[in-house]
C-alpha cells in the first residue's frame, strides 16, 4: 500500500525544482494511496492536484488549499462527498467511477460558489432516477455535469419538479445504503474467515515443527529433511507452484462485486503474488561461477562481457601479451599480436563519444610520429636534447666491400665554367677595324651603331 510521503511529493515536484512549499500542481497518480493526508499542510500553494486511479476512501485533509482549483479523484473508493468546503476556489471536481450512493451530500458543494464542472459519472448515484435533474436543481453554479452543459430550459424545469425528485432520490440512498451494510457485512465475515485460515495452516508444533504421526521419533524426521534428494526437493516445487497456480485461477474466475472492500482484495492478492515471485526469485538467484579469464595452462582468452562504461569504475591493466578492461567487475580481454610495453602505454577516454582508447607501443619499435601535446617549454627542450642524444648514439655506419672499392676522381666531379667578365656599360665598345687581317666586310650584317 502507498502513502503519501515527503520524498513522494518530491520525487514528482521535479518541475519545479523538488521545491513543494510553492509547488502550484501535483500528480499522484496511480501509487496505491489509501488516505489523502499532508497535503493540506506541505503544499499550501497547490492549483491542480491529480490523484486519480488510488485507493482513497474519504476527501479529507484539503480544506486549507485556498488555491486549489482542479481535484481529480477519478478511479478510488469515496462513497461521499464532504470536506471540501476551504476550497474556496474550486472550479472543477472529477469523482468518475467512484462509489458514491449518497448524492444528497453534494449539497455540500454549494459552498463552492465557483464551481463550474462536476464528474459523477460511473457512481451508483449516476443510476439514480432523476440523478442529473437532482443535481442540477441543487447546484446553481454548475455549467457542466458529465461532461455535458446545463441548458437554462434544462434547468428551470429541474427546479420545478425539484420536491418530486427529491423525494425519490431519498428513497434509492435509503435502498443502497441497505445494500451497502450488507456487503461490507459480507466482506468482512469474509476477511475473518481467510485470516483464521492463514492462522490454522501457519499455526505449527510446540517446537516449530510439522507433524503427522505422533508415533515417528524426531530424530527419523530431522533426518528425513536433512537428507532430502534433490529430486524430491524439485517435486515439491513443482507441486506447490501448480498449487499456486490453480489459486491463482480460481481467485480471478470467482465472481464478485465491485465494491470498495473487492478493489483492496484484489490489490492484495496482486501484492502477494509479487512478493512470492520476489522471494522465488531470491531462492533460484545463483551465484555465477567466476569468469575464466586464464587457464590453467596459462592460455589467455578474449572474454568480453556486456557492461555500462563508467570512468570511475574502468580499470584497465595492460600487460605484455593481453590487455584487461574491468568494468563493475566484468572483464574485456584481448590477446596482442605481439608484445608492447605496459610501461610507456596509456589509456584515454573521451569526454564528448565515451569512447576508450589504449596505446600500447610494440617492443622495439620507433615511433616517427605522434599527437603534439601541450608541454611547457623547458620540458620540449629537455626531450629534444634526449632525441638528438638517442639518434648520435644509434648511428648506423655502411659497410663496403673492400675488393669492390675505388676512389673517386673528385677532380671531375664538379667541372667550372670559364664565364667572361662583365663590362661596364661606361666602358666604349671596342670597334673592329678594316686594317685588322681577320676583318671580312660581310654586305648582310647591318652596320653597328
Amino acid at each position: 500500500m502507498g502513502w503519501i510521503t515527503e520524498d513522494l511529493i518530491r520525487r514528482n515536484a521535479e518541475h519545479n525544482d523538488c521545491i513543494i512549499f510553492s509547488l502550484e500542481e501535483l500528480s499522484l497518480h496511480q501509487q496505491e494511496i489509501e488516505r489523502l493526508e499532508h497535503i493540506d499542510k506541505w503544499c499550501r500553494d497547490l492549483k491542480i492536484l491529480y490523484l486519480q486511479n488510488n485507493l482513497i476512501g474519504k476527501i479529507e485533509n484539503v480544506s486549507k488549499l485556498k488555491k486549489l482549483e482542479y481535484l481529480n479523484l477519478a478511479l478510488n473508493n469515496i462513497e461521499k462527498i464532504e470536506n471540501l468546503e476551504g476550497c474556496e476556489v474550486l472550479t472543477k471536481l472529477d469523482l468518475t467511477m467512484n462509489f458514491i450512493g449518497e448524492l444528497s451530500s453534494i449539497k455540500t458543494l454549494k459552498h463552492n460558489i465557483h464551481l463550474q464542472e462536476l464528474f459523477l459519472m460511473g457512481n451508483p448515484c449516476a443510476y439514480f432516477d432523476g440523478y442529473r435533474e437532482f443535481v442540477v436543481a441543487t447546484l446553481h453554479q454548475l455549467k457542466w455535469l458529465d461532461g455535458k452543459e446545463i441548458e437554462r430550459s434544462e434547468r428551470i424545469q429541474a427546479l420545478q419538479n425539484y420536491p418530486v425528485t427529491e423525494q425519490q432520490i431519498r428513497e434509492q440512498e435509503q435502498a443502497y445504503c441497505l445494500k451497502r451494510a450488507k456487503e461490507r457485512e459480507e466482506a468482512q465475515k469474509k476477511l475473518q474467515e481467510e485470516h483464521g485460515n492463514v492462522d490454522k495452516r501457519s499455526n505449527p508444533g510446540f517446537d516449530g515443527r510439522w507433524y503427522t504421526d505422533i508415533n515417528t521419533p524426531l530424530s527419523s524426521l530431522e533426518n528425513k529433511d536433512h537428507f532430502q534428494t534433490p529430486a524430491i526437493q524439485v517435486e515439491e516445487h513443482n507441486n506447490k507452484k501448480l498449487h499456486d497456480d490453480e489459486e491463482d485461477l480460481e481467485f480471478w474466475n470467482k465472481p464478485c462485486l465491485f465494491t470498495p472492500e473487492s478493489r483492496l482484495e484484489t490489490l492484495r492478492h496482486v501484492e502477494k503474488q509479487r512478493k512470492d515471485r520476489e522471494k522465488l526469485s531470491g531462492k533460484k538467484k545463483n551465484m555465477k561461477p567466476p569468469r575464466t579469464l586464464i587457464t590453467d595452462d596459462g592460455k589467455v582468452l578474449n572474454v568480453n562481457e556486456p557492461k555500462y562504461m563508467d570512468t570511475s569504475l574502468i580499470d584497465v591493466d595492460v600487460q605484455p601479451t593481453y590487455v584487461r578492461v574491468m568494468v563493475k567487475g566484468k572483464p574485456f580481454q584481448l590477446v596482442l599480436p605481439a608484445e608492447v610495453r605496459p610501461d610507456s602505454s596509456s589509456a584515454k577516454r573521451s569526454q564528448t563519444t565515451g569512447h576508450l582508447v589504449v596505446c600500447m607501443p610494440k617492443v622495439e619499435e620507433v615511433f616517427t610520429g605522434s599527437r603534439p601535446t601541450s608541454r611547457s617549454a623547458k620540458t620540449t627542450l629537455d626531450s629534444s636534447r634526449e632525441q638528438t642524444k638517442e639518434r648520435s648514439k644509434n648511428v648506423e655506419k655502411l659497410e663496403v666491400d673492400p675488393s669492390k672499392h675505388s676512389f673517386p676522381d673528385v677532380t671531375t666531379i664538379v667541372q667550372e665554367k670559364r664565364h667572361a667578365p662583365r663590362r661596364l656599360k661606361s666602358e666604349p665598345k671596342i670597334m673592329p677595324r678594316e686594317e685588322d687581317p681577320g676583318f671580312e666586310d660581310n654586305p648582310e650584317v647591318p652596320p653597328l651603331i
